[in-house]
């Protein structure tokens, strides 16, 4: 093997162990570029130096394998210095805490050598949540706060809200509050500190909408069905995705955003709509669908992102 032909792609994640082959996003991405004769290297956050002045990372050389039973065989274990390698690409799960904060100052340090996907400076400074204030307009009603009289105030305007942290994800820790009880809230900001609480839409019962915005193009969706009972539509808590077109108004807010996230250096994100209103989680940690899309419409959007990384 030749670890010197720069055609590595380092892959920053969660243990490919605790992946699911049959709907996750990294591991679509990087089968596509191993076709290309690419070598796959795989680190977690945690295992991210900076040693005389080089920023290297304790991890694996991998290929993947979705025939396979066991979908992934590691190669060889390997202290790799990350400025050797074409593309780094950050795909582990938020939470956005100290250690996400830290592994993103740690790659800054190299972002002029090596193309990061997404930008290091650009991941840190675009909250999933709080970037949405900027598109408040084509969102239902929604606060930001840990003031709990505000969050009265918001309840009784609106009667049904939804509360959630800002830097959860996955569909964790997402209330749907018909009755305002000051205890159970209360003891959630302590918690959480800073909540998103917004007006809530029944419409999410048929389904969001996921778009996926690469390179700042609108380039497909996929419609994500709660499960029965249940107000969420993240297929790790069981919703069923279908295949879905967008409508007028949701390609429009689609490239209106998609533009202001290429101009602040988001390659990838995906953004939700519900009942054609954007809902404010702005993925651009580790966005996902992308295996899920496939399956449904037959159209490989791991070719378009390596694509347009003229990789």
């Amino acid at each position: 093997m030749n670890y010197m032909t720069n055609k590595i792609v380092a892959i920053q994640g969660n243990h490919p162990a605790n992946l699911n082959p049959l709907t996750d996003t990294t591991i679509f991405l990087a089968n596509e570029i191993q076709k290309k004769n690419y070598e796959i290297f795989y680190y977690e956050p945690k295992n991210l130096s900076i040693i005389n002045s080089k920023v290297l990372a304790n991890g694996f050389f991998i290929k993947f394998e979705y025939k396979k039973k066991s979908f992934f065989k590691i190669l060889k274990k390997k202290k790799l210095d990350l400025s050797k390698c074409k593309f780094v690409l950050i795909r582990q799960d938020p939470p956005f805490d100290l250690e996400y904060i830290s592994s993103t100052l740690i790659l800054d340090t190299i972002k002029n050598n090596v193309k990061i996907i997404n930008d290091p400076t650009s991941i840190r400074s675009i909250s999933e949540k709080l970037y949405s204030t900027n598109f408040q307009k084509f969102m239902p009603k929604t606060i930001f706060t840990q003031d709990i009289y505000e969050v009265k105030s918001f309840f009784n305007k609106n009667k049904e809200i939804i509360i959630k942290p800002i830097h959860s994800f996955s569909g964790n820790d997402i209330h749907l509050i018909k009755i305002f009880r000051s205890k159970f809230i209360s003891k959630f900001i302590k918690k959480h500190r800073y909540v998103m609480c917004q007006k809530f839409l029944p419409k999410i019962r048929s389904g969001d909408k996921r778009v996926f915005i690469i390179n700042g193009k609108v380039c497909g969706a996929i419609s994500r069905i709660p499960k029965k009972g249940s107000f969420l539509s993240n297929m790790s808590k069981g919703a069923k995705p279908v295949n879905i077109d967008l409508t007028k108004k949701e390609k429009k807010i689609s490239n209106i955003v998609g533009k202001d996230l290429k101009k602040k250096n988001i390659f990838f994100a995906g953004i939700d709509f519900i009942d054609q209103k954007l809902n404010g989680d702005i993925n651009v940690t580790s966005p996902t669908g992308l295996k899920t899309f496939y399956d449904l419409s037959k159209i490989n959007l791991a070719k378009t992102f390596w694509k347009e990384l003229k990789a």
